[in-house]
This record gives C-alpha cells, structure tokens and sequence, in this order.
C-alpha cells in the first residue's frame, strides 16, 4: 500500500486509485475482461489484493458463449450482473439464471465446478465477479442467490451483501459488507465503516463521483484503509457505485 498519513478534514491520504484504463484487459473474442487485480495473463506485483479483496473482473461475455466447467476451492465468488442473463449450473446441483438486480455469492470451500454462460442469443452479459479470501477453510460447498428491489438503492447505499445470513442480501465466510447506490447529481451521503481495521474499496459502475477529496470517473476503483468514514457525492445523473468494505489483513 501506499500514503501511509493520516486522514485530515476529509481528505483522504491512506489510499489507492486505479484510474480505469489502468486495468489489466484481455479481449478473447467472446469474453472481454478488465481485471482490476492480477488475473490470469495480468500479472502486476503491485496489484494482487486489496486486504482479502482478491479478484474484480469486469465481463461482457458473447451471445451464446460462456466459461467452460472449471473448479474453484477456498474461496468465496460473488458475481453481479450489469446486463443481460447470466446461466449459473455448478457440481451442487443448481441451474439458475442472474440478471440485473441479481447477486449470487458460492462458497468454493473443499471444491466445487461450476460454469457460467449467456443465456441470451441477442444480447452481450455484463457481470462483475469479485473473489474474496474466506475467513474459513474447507467449508462445505454452498450456494446462494437473491433478488434485489433496485428501488432500495436510489439516493441510498443498499446493502448486497454481509456475514450475516440473517442480514441483508447474501452472506459469505468474510466480515465484508457490499453496497451498492444509484445517485442524483449533486446527491451525498457518508458511509461508516462496520467494523475497526476494514478498508473500504470502491467501484465506479456509471457515472462520476467524489469520495472524500479524489474524483472517481466510470470504472475507475479507490481503495481506503485507516478511516471510519467516508463522504460520497454524485457529480452526474443517475450515478451507480458499489463500495466493498473488507478486512485489510490477510
């Protein structure tokens, strides 16, 4: 990490920004990725995590195409559908289908396999997976998938995702909590932290925005630690951001 002072009068000095055209990117006909952190072909040593924060691929997948079975083990996968449907069939035995609004969260533990297809023949799929450093190993495999009223999130964060499975949105193995807000121009509001030593790291989806003192423009990610708050401010209509609070050690 870097700019290690302390936060002053808003201003945010513990932080890391990765501007979006700084991304890995991997266009392999019919899957496009940008990996935030070193993914496959992208490796950079200085991006491998954000505290458990592992992986932040942002996918648009062909018509009709799709990722192939392949296993995953100790990991807890959360995928967010932007556009379009997204065909989910794993070893557990589920077949779903996600599309906006959608969050689905697995548990890899002892193993699993999985694939994951565009459903739609006319449409790209547009999909955020996010891999998360469980705070478990080896725990049974599971599956969990839910359907969000996107109404809960205009002008307010609306909580995705938790540890808890009594809480709101799904839960995995992490003292994390996602959320994701659609802003007004001009629109503001603080988001304080869960628990003392989580960082927070933010995702622009649309839009532009301020936290603290850095402007954020579309997909661009800012990561903070050492703070128990954060001011956020849309600076365009319609203005969607997901912020992922995690624990910073590994």
């Amino acid at each position: 990490m870097e700019n290690t002072d302390k936060k002053i009068d808003g201003v945010i000095t513990n932080s890391v920004l990765h501007k979006a055209n700084t991304r890995g990117h991997a266009n392999h006909g019919w899957l496009e990725s940008y990996h935030t952190f070193s993914f496959a072909n992208y490796q950079n040593p200085e991006r491998m995590n954000f505290g458990v924060l592992r992986v932040l691929n942002d996918d648009r997948v062909s018509q009709g195409m799709g990722f192939g079975k392949h296993p995953h083990d100790n990991m807890e996968i959360i995928s967010i559908p932007l556009e379009g449907d997204l065909e989910h069939q794993d070893s557990m035995g589920n077949t779903t289908v996600i599309k906006e609004g959608d969050i689905q969260a697995m548990s890899a533990g002892t193993g699993i396999f999985h694939s994951e297809y565009n459903k739609n023949k006319d449409q790209l799929v547009k999909f955020l997976q996010i891999w998360i450093y469980p705070n478990k190993k080896n725990v049974t495999p599971r599956y969990d998938q839910i359907t969000l009223d996107l109404n809960d999130r205009h002008n307010k964060l609306q909580q995705i995702l938790s540890p808890n499975p009594e809480d709101e949105g799904v839960w995995i193995h992490q003292d994390a909590w996602f959320h994701i807000g659609k802003f007004d121009n001009d629109f503001s509001t603080v988001y304080e932290l869960k628990k003392p030593g989580n960082g927070i790291y933010a995702f622009v989806l649309k839009g532009d925005f301020t936290l603290g003192n850095i402007a954020l423009n579309e997909r661009d990610g800012l990561g903070i630690w050492d703070t128990n708050t954060i001011k956020i401010t849309a600076n365009s209509a319609n203005a969607e951001i997901l912020l992922m609070e995690v624990p910073m050690q590994l």
